[in-house]
């Protein structure tokens, strides 16, 4: 069966796959050009995989391309667009009215007693109470923004008054070498757990266009903590 283009994240949200060049055999024939050989069979082609990436012998992960769409709540945005070896495109809040698609989380956290930054899941938190109020507050922006508009503001500046809550659209280009890079720091368990959910999508798209390279990655690159990942690499260690 082929695999699907697009993972539902969040409430509104999604990764697609748009685009895909390369694959396992790129990175083959890319570290094999030195010596004027290709492809040696699957056993020798995944040990040489696992190889470059145990090795940190990584330009050859460069030669696989994957372009994605991807709708997410501004503030997922902001720590996505923090790695800069990729390419970004996104929707203009200038040229286009926003939309009144806002992320609604289902649980709440409570703020880590230990790390500052991080968050972590309580009974303590009532998630319908909080649940209302963030409606409610997105409700007022997005009725002062249509209000904006209405009067004859510019989109670029009616658009003051909406949330990072609200939801954004982008296309994302990214080579192998640096999503893997991105995977590794946003699936674990010290980045935002919205984020982490996205990332999970991403790995679902590696693992399914390059299974030989991400399968080296879970046994010699994954150091990081995630249920999903982990599950698959505990999976493969007991194949081995």
């Amino acid at each position: 069966m082929k695999p699907s283009t697009t993972v539902k994240v969040l409430d509104k949200g999604f990764v697609r796959l748009v685009e895909f060049m390369g694959g396992d055999e790129a990175v083959v024939s890319a570290a094999r050009v030195c010596t004027g050989t290709g492809s040696k069979g699957e056993e020798k082609d995944r040990k040489l995989i696992e190889y470059l990436l145990t090795h940190q012998h990584l330009t050859p992960f460069e030669h696989s391309v994957f372009k994605f769409h991807v709708s997410c709540p501004i503030f997922v945005m902001r720590q996505w667009i923090r790695h800069r070896s990729s390419s970004f495109n996104e929707i203009s809040a200038r040229y286009a009215e926003v939309r009144d698609e806002f992320y609604v989380p289902e649980r709440w956290r409570v703020q880590d007693a230990r790390n500052k930054q991080s968050s972590s899941h309580s009974q303590a938190v009532d998630d319908r109470k909080c649940g209302q109020i963030l409606e409610e507050a997105y409700h007022r922006s997005f009725t002062a923004y249509r209000k904006l508009i209405e009067l004859g503001a510019a989109r670029e500046m009616a658009r003051f008054v909406m949330p990072v809550g609200c939801y954004t659209q982008f296309y994302w280009t990214i080579n192998a070498r640096n999503l893997l890079h991105f995977i590794g720091l946003r699936a674990d368990s010290h980045a935002q757990w919205e984020i982490q959910r996205y990332t999970e999508a991403l790995a679902r798209f590696f693992s399914q266009r390059m299974p030989w390279t991400w399968d080296a990655y879970l046994k010699k690159g994954w150091t990081g903590s995630n249920p999903e990942l982990d599950a698959a690499k505990s999976e493969l260690v007991r194949a081995a």
